[in-house]
């Protein structure tokens, strides 16, 4: 059986070398195989010229013959000015396939930085080059003055597509449509189309075509397939598929991403109210979206902001965070006050500064634990409404068992400590135990809680859940803790003085 992704020979010529037998002089081509991990020599050669002093010539020529991404990843390891000055010495293409690569803060930097020293052409060049997306998606990254500038220098066109582009909210499918694609008229024969088809450059990915009418509206979608294997004086109109799947421009971004997860496309049509093609979505964009939407779900749990980059400027970080922030600093305030209005129960029992934290932080742990799960499950559209209560049952009994697990191992560390504070007896450890399950059952029920009550009122349920929940389980430890032993103090811990 041959080794899979290796092509068997069809011929022995082993066997007929070896019986003394001549073959014709033929022209072999060697395979070259690259390990997929390995370094490649141009990425050598270009971490060498790094560790000296930067020749922009030396280090442009040196990049050329990079791949796209690893020059993209040399140019963001450069000072935009250095950058800026490297992509004006490479060839266009080959620079605009690199800028559209880099991260969109970094690349919004470069372009900045040709702008300023009065490249504006060469950066509307290279932005006419990248793929409308691509350009689309880094023109939003830049400032509205900047952009003008940009589409000043475009040819009018092009200006107006990607306006037209960026005019779309990021977040939807025509703010991540392409407008670069090949669609053909129902009328064609399948011989006009196969010419049309030989004559664009459609990506290799789409193994499907959508089909138009006169008026540009959507009428049916064609597999390449099909056209190979009819009679090329067929039309388009009797091959195509009339029941065709497609995405309203204003469709969520992430619900596009779940449509190809779930029906295995390759390419989705996006059309307007009126059925009028409007552009593609391909299933490299999908991968993007995909890990877009993971990092800004992540970033909105803990109340930053969710487009903020590594890279994003000062004032777009401070406006995500800052807000977040301040409404921690009053949501903790405000479960701290609890300790307030039991400080002479702390004082008598000084041991109660070391368990509150402790209970806290893991009741705490458990509830990201359950906010986590319950997040992947809505993103994943695995969470179905007449589940939602086994779901939080399960993460409360869930919750209440390592509760009562961890409850003992406190109770066994309180003993031990008792060595060391007279305040820190089995008594104390037996109530911090009990605490530890009672607040960890409710916590993990608000882990998983949290995030979908949020969404059953139509809001984000990653938007700063994790801050409410910290909230929520800092007061329940707290509360639990010194409640059952403000509770406990006249019947079951040694009172000051007590033999």
């Amino acid at each position: 059986m041959a080794e899979r992704g290796v092509k068997p020979n069809s011929g022995e010529p082993s066997d007929r070398r070896s019986s003394g037998e001549q073959e014709s002089p033929q022209l072999e081509e060697v395979t070259h195989i690259e390990d997929a991990g390995e370094v490649s020599p141009e990425d050598e050669r270009v971490a060498e010229l790094l560790t000296h002093t930067i020749d922009v010539p030396v280090l442009a020529e040196a990049v050329a013959q990079q791949e796209a991404a690893d020059a993209a990843d040399t140019l963001e390891t450069l000072e935009e000015e250095d950058a800026a000055d490297v992509l004006e010495l490479l060839d266009e293409q080959v620079a605009a396939e690199a800028l559209a690569e880099m991260e969109n803060p970094l690349a919004a930097m470069v372009v900045g930085d040709l702008l300023d020293e009065g490249n504006a052409e060469l950066a509307g060049r290279l932005l006419d080059l990248m793929a409308p997306d691509d350009a689309a998606d880094l023109l939003q990254t830049i400032e509205k003055e900047s952009q003008e500038e940009l589409y000043r220098s475009m040819p009018p066109a092009e200006a107006v597509k990607l306006r037209r582009l960026t005019g779309y909210a990021e977040d939807t499918a025509a703010g991540l449509m392409t407008t670069e694609y090949l669609a053909l008229r129902d009328e064609m024969t399948v011989a006009e189309a196969t010419e049309a088809i030989r004559a664009s450059d459609i990506p290799e990915e789409v193994h499907h075509l959508p089909v138009v009418d006169g008026e540009g509206r959507l009428t049916g979608v064609i597999g390449l397939r099909p056209l190979l294997l009819s009679s090329e004086r067929r039309q388009i109109a009797e091959l195509m598929d009339r029941e065709v799947r497609a995405v309203r421009a204003d469709m969520d971004r992430e619900a596009v991403a779940m449509e190809f997860d779930r029906y295995d496309y390759f390419m989705l049509p996006v059309i307007d109210q009126g059925a009028m093609l409007l552009g593609i979505v391909t299933v490299d964009d999908v991968i993007d979206i995909i890990r877009a939407e993971h990092t800004e779900d992540v970033q909105k749990t803990v109340g930053a902001g969710g487009g903020e980059a590594v890279y994003s400027r000062l004032s777009e970080k401070f406006r995500g965070r800052f807000p977040w922030l301040a409404i921690s600093l009053v949501l903790t305030c405000l479960a701290a006050i609890v300790v307030i209005f039991a400080e002479d129960l702390i004082r008598r029992q000084p041991i109660l500064a070391f368990l509150m934290p402790v209970i806290a932080a893991l009741v705490g742990n458990a509830g990201h634990q359950a906010l986590a799960v319950t997040l992947r499950g809505i993103v994943l559209d695995e969470v179905r409404r007449e589940r939602v209560v086994p779901l939080v049952v399960r993460e409360a009994a869930v919750g209440l068992i390592q509760g009562c697990l961890l409850g003992v191992l406190i109770l066994l560390v309180v003993c031990g400590l008792g060595l060391v504070t007279a305040s820190a007896t089995w008594q104390v450890g037996a109530v911090a135990g009990i605490a530890l399950a009672m607040a960890m059952g409710v916590g993990t029920l608000a882990g998983s809680g949290i995030p979908l009550l949020m969404k059953r009122l139509g809001r984000d349920p990653a938007q700063s859940s994790a801050i409410l929940l910290i909230f929520l389980t800092d007061l329940l430890a707290f509360s639990a803790v010194l409640g059952l032993m403000q509770v406990s103090a006249f019947w079951l811990l040694p009172r000051p003085g007590a033999v």
